[in-house]
């Protein structure tokens, strides 16, 4: 396996880049191209499997970058055969589409990074809204949570002529934000006289 890893990461290494030479990097720039792809693919990766992600959501959209990043390597050393064996010229779009490589694996790792930093925001508060030992058992933690929806929603559309989005939502309830998509059905469920009773 050791092997097999191994040489799989050094020939797709060259092969990327060779590509990124190939477009227009500089040559002491080129390794970077490759290095930017598999680090992308493997903390992706590490996000999507980690039992510490404990959001569906971040998980999901790791998981997808995972995927994504894998394919992006696929493509990149195709296209660097393909340019080898002269079946594929270099034109501008094949420019293009390698010199925006960096700044979409940025963009993308920080929106997953921000994603992971909110679910460990929201875990940390979430154990408030939960039943615990002290708290009668009968109490619905859906009912308390719809009950501050309906207040929030009913404050917002005073302010802003509209209603409560999911994010304003969840930052007035402090839960994560599938707990927040739940309570937001519930509150879109119930009669408008109810929704706007004070």
């Amino acid at each position: 396996m050791t092997v097999t890893a191994l040489s799989a990461a050094v020939s797709s290494f060259s092969g990327l880049r060779a590509l990124a030479a190939a477009t227009g990097w500089p040559e002491a720039l080129s390794p970077l191209l490759p290095f930017t792809i598999d680090a992308y693919a493997m903390t992706a990766t590490r996000v999507w499997l980690s039992g510490v992600t404990r959001s569906e959501h971040a998980r999901h959209f790791a998981r997808w970058n995972a995927i994504g990043a894998i394919g992006l390597s696929l493509v990149g050393n195709a296209a660097w055969h393909l340019i080898a064996a002269k079946v594929l010229t270099v034109s501008w779009p094949i420019v293009v589409a390698v010199g925006a490589v960096p700044p979409a694996v940025l963009g993308l790792l920080s929106h997953l990074a921000v994603l992971r930093g909110q679910d460990e925001q929201d875990e940390a508060v979430l154990p408030s809204t939960e039943v615990d030992d002290h708290q009668d058992e009968t109490t619905d933690p859906d009912t308390e949570l719809l009950e501050a929806a309906r207040a929030a929603d009913a404050a917002h559309q005073a302010q802003h002529g509209k209603p409560i989005t999911r994010d304003a939502l969840r930052k007035q309830l402090h839960v994560s934000t599938e707990k927040t998509s739940h309570v937001l059905r519930l509150l879109r469920a119930l009669p408008e006289d109810v929704k706007q009773k004070s």
